[in-house]
């Protein structure tokens, strides 16, 4: 059993200074000048307290990360970065289960505690990724939790033998199914979409839909996954990745999507992308639509960039959203933390009493200040047991 934590003069939220005990693997009690027999003690030096951040968007299965550096050689298109990444995979020999244990040690280390992942599953690589990155689920589980979409990023119809290795992944275990721009890669939105809530229905998952089709082709590719979650009464169980379409000019487009999105429960992930169209995080939250964020591709065929940071990420949110004051970068923040829960049902989370001590210690005086600064993480505590301090983790990667 997890033994006591009590950490001294901190700050949640960057709220006044008082003292926090985990018994438990949650939060017990928040009051100043606590003791606590037998606990651990930490002194936390007037540090804030967030909860711990929410990856809700990456690929662990193939990042470079460790692999030294590899020159980008991806084109333009979608179809010629997924066709450069399948031919490199095998070229680079890229392993699921190191690449994705060295992700989730990077993650952890930024203060991420819990991962939703895309892993890809095509008539190339079978269900391989799947069983590397569930060996690091098991591997990491005391450490970090970790969320498995099976994801077609091939396209499903434009490979025979797709279906059934997606039927394969939710058998192994996949938490949610995956599905990625029905017009533009497969050519046929209702067959893929009838597929993908075809198998969310027989297995009982949530869908999450990879959304970069631009416009009105996306408005239309977004009705079409309302029909569904209308006939199969799947409010609240559909998230929306990238949806570039909700950024277009098109204001009676846009608002008329996002009445439906509210309406229907549809959650919304951004990764505040510099170069396409994104989400309006302000109107969004305004609107209660949930809304979270994520690396996506992390230092992989795809592109150079990231670290795993997800006060990175926020910052970048509100960059792309044009967030300047405090309080608006606190809604960046928002979509780090509380969204990314929100959007993965995860039961417990916050800094409550009675919440799972899932937390993060960030030196600092505000939130908008952690979120430009970027602090070593002084201390990320999992389920009420230190796992990573002073920037370091307490796990190590392959």
């Amino acid at each position: 059993m997890t033994q006591d934590l009590l950490l001294k003069n901190v700050r949640p939220m960057a709220g006044a200074a008082t003292d926090m005990l985990l018994r438990g693997g949650r939060i017990a009690r928040i009051a100043p000048g606590q003791e606590a027999a037998g606990a651990l003690v930490e002194d936390g030096g007037g540090a804030l307290v967030i909860p711990g951040l929410v990856e809700a968007h990456t690929h662990l299965d193939k990042t470079l990360w460790g692999m030294g550096w590899v020159p980008n050689s991806a084109g333009p298109r979608l179809i010629d970065k997924i066709d450069n990444e399948r031919r490199l995979k095998h070229e680079l020999g890229i392993d699921p289960a190191r690449q994705s244990a060295r992700q989730v040690v990077q993650s952890l280390r930024m203060g991420t505690t819990q991962i939703r992942t895309h892993v890809d599953v095509d008539v190339a690589v079978g269900v391989a990724g799947i069983a590397g990155v569930m060996e690091t689920r098991a591997r990491f589980a005391d450490s970090m939790d970790i969320e498995v979409v099976a994801f077609p990023q091939s396209g499903i119809l434009a490979h025979a033998g797709t279906v059934e290795l997606l039927e394969e992944a939710m058998r192994m275990g996949s938490d949610v199914v995956g599905g990625l721009d029905p017009c533009g890669i497969d050519r046929d939105p209702k067959g893929h979409l009838d597929v993908v809530f075809g198998l969310a229905e027989r297995f009982g998952k949530p869908v999450d839909i990879h959304l970069h089709e631009l416009g009105l082709l996306g408005a239309f590719s977004m009705e079409l996954i309302f029909e569904r979650i209308r006939a199969l009464g799947m409010q609240g169980r559909v998230t929306v990745s990238h949806a570039f379409c909700l950024g277009d000019p098109d204001a009676a487009m846009v608002g008329a999507l996002l009445d439906e999105i509210a309406a229907l429960d549809v959650a919304i992930m951004t990764t505040g992308p510099a170069s396409r169209p994104a989400p309006p995080v302000a109107r969004l939250l305004a609107m209660g639509i949930r809304t979270c964020a994520g690396s996506d591709g992390i230092r992989d065929t795809w592109q150079p960039y990231g670290t795993a940071d997800m006060l990175e990420r926020a910052m970048l949110v509100g960059l792309r959203n044009n967030f300047r004051r405090d309080d608006e970068l606190s809604m960046a923040l928002a979509v780090c933390t509380t969204g990314g829960a929100a959007t993965m049902r995860t039961e417990g989370y916050g800094l409550e009493e009675g919440c799972t001590a899932d937390l993060v210690l960030v030196p600092g005086e505000t939130l908008a200040e952690a979120i430009v600064s970027r602090p070593e993480r002084a201390l990320v505590v999992k389920r009420g047991r230190v796992v990573a301090r002073a920037g370091h983790a307490l796990v190590q990667a392959p």
